[in-house]
């Protein structure tokens, strides 16, 4: 295939979306943002869900603008976060809009379920962490307030994008991954998992999960009239940090990764899932990736903390921005106040900031209100719980690492980025800033023939498309001990 050749990312978070264009040119990488727009959960009597529709009219019109600022595409592919998904009716017609995981419809679910399908044996199955918002809890939270008979199939967000792209239903694995539905070892939907749905709560999975497609599946040509001209669809690794990894600039298979954004997915790249009864104890989870790989990991809460804080800070009247906190949290002592950044308390929208301030009377800490020392506490407190995550990750894998690599949003954090260095003792390699869209578009362009080879030469184009910047330990003075005395401050893992 001639050089250079364009390819769309479609891009979105759990609180804004973009469109990247992506120019292939001499074995690297060009990207630049065709769209961006903002995202977030719509509140209704009912509870929160996504404006799907609404993201589709963004999407359909960033893609536009990449055709028109590249003069053609040669593919696009589509990611989201997890676990959410649409239900269509039988003319493939949304039924009503999806719920956001955010909702508070699922608390106390997974101990219903639990009692009749025991945590140990969903996750030999599912191999997949206890999150009250996983998808089989969702649909567990919504059994009897659905007319299931009416349902045809189930979506995905990223495979219910694609399908109205290309009219395409399918589920691509990555994301599939993410819903206790998935047998994780065969890569298969699960027969018992979706059995005791059906069951038990009288949803007849298995008649409304799609085709399952791994990542580099051609999914089509978009629909006529849906963009201003027809271009191949590819289901990406569709899960956005499925897609992050693939991007991951490492020379070596010892490697830890964090998919640093809303969310903090830590964790390492393995070949085969960990379905130990101390990795489900752990909490961890094992979600699938690009070529055959699993992405074994832990969720943090992430900048989700600090976004929302600076939320709540504005709408108190403060003029707070992020390049003013981040330099003064820089400048304050570190350690002196540690949260963990686990505790479901902080998942909700709302007062960040009051709750955190609970959070530290409760472990007998004094934080101040005050926007910069609470910003040096969040982020002392995300550095600390990478630690522990890396740290319980290579101990229940049986693997050593030799570096970090943080992709995101959060690796143009150079105080997260350095305190991470410090908190792991290890080097931490920052970049790509948009990895998630790198990701989508290296593995768009083999499925394409534009590249080649396998997920170490995909690595390479990485490497070759991406500034980076290397932290090493000890610059800021702190020592094993100070982060031994700061962990013994949270709660004992399991």
């Amino acid at each position: 295939m001639s050089d250079p050749t364009a390819f769309a990312a479609v891009d979105l978070g759990a609180s804004s979306g973009r469109v990247i264009l992506g120019t292939l040119a001499g074995g690297r990488f060009r990207l630049a943002e065709a769209a961006r727009f903002p995202n977030g959960p719509t509140t209704r009597p009912d509870g929160l869900r996504w404006d799907a529709v609404g993201l589709f009219e963004q999407i359909t019109r960033g893609i536009d603008a990449a055709q028109a600022a590249s003069g053609g595409l040669t593919g696009v592919g589509v990611d989201t976060w997890g676990v959410d998904y649409a239900l269509l009716d039988a003319a493939g017609r949304l039924r009503d809009l999806p719920f956001n995981y955010r909702d508070e419809r699922t608390q106390g679910v997974p101990e219903r379920v639990f009692a009749d399908f025991p945590a140990e044996r969903l996750y030999a199955i599912a191999g997949l962490q206890v999150m009250s918002f996983n998808t089989i809890f969702q649909l567990v939270a919504e059994a009897s307030s659905v007319e299931w008979a009416d349902v045809s199939h189930l979506l995905l967000m990223p495979d219910l994008f694609g399908y109205w792209l290309t009219g395409r239903r399918v589920a691509e694995v990555t994301n599939a991954s993410t819903t206790g539905l998935l047998d994780v070892a065969r890569r298969t939907w699960s027969s018992q998992t979706c059995g005791y749905l059906k069951a038990s709560h009288g949803i007849d999975v298995p008649r409304i999960l799609p085709e399952l497609v791994e990542p580099g599946t051609l999914l089509g040509d978009s629909l006529p009239g849906v963009l201003t001209s027809s271009v191949p669809v590819v289901a990406v690794g569709s899960h956005d940090t499925a897609s992050a990894v693939v991007s991951v600039p490492a020379e070596t298979d010892r490697f830890a990764f964090i998919s640093s954004g809303t969310w903090s997915l830590v964790g390492l790249e393995l070949d085969a899932p960990v379905l130990t009864d101390a990795s489900r104890q752990a909490n961890f989870t094992n979600e699938l990736g690009v070529d055959g790989t699993v992405r074994y990991l832990t969720n943090v809460m992430g900048l989700w903390v600090l976004s929302e804080s600076m939320r709540a800070w504005r709408a108190e009247g403060r003029d707070v921005d992020l390049p003013g906190l981040l330099g003064a949290a820089a400048r304050l002592p570190g350690l002196g106040c540690v949260l963990d950044m686990a505790d479901e308390r902080l998942l909700p929208p709302g007062d960040m900031p009051a709750r955190l301030l609970a959070l530290a009377q409760e472990t007998g800490q004094h934080l101040s209100p005050d926007p910069d020392l609470i910003t040096r506490c969040i982020l002392d407190s995300l550095a600390l719980a990478y630690r522990r995550a890396v740290r319980r990750a290579c101990a229940l894998a049986d693997r050593a690492v030799d570096v970090v690599h943080i992709v995101g949003g959060g690796s143009q954090n150079t105080l997260l980025c350095q305190l991470t260095a410090e908190a792991t003792g290890l080097p931490v390699v920052a970049g790509p800033a948009e990895g998630t869209a790198l990701g989508n578009l290296l593995v768009q362009a083999r499925a394409c023939g534009a590249l080649s080879g396998d997920l170490a030469a995909l690595r390479r184009v990485a490497i070759a498309s991406s500034e980076l910047v290397r932290y090493t330990p000890g610059r800021l003075g702190s020592t094993e001990a100070h982060w031994d005395a700061a962990e013994r401050v949270l709660p004992s893992e399991r």
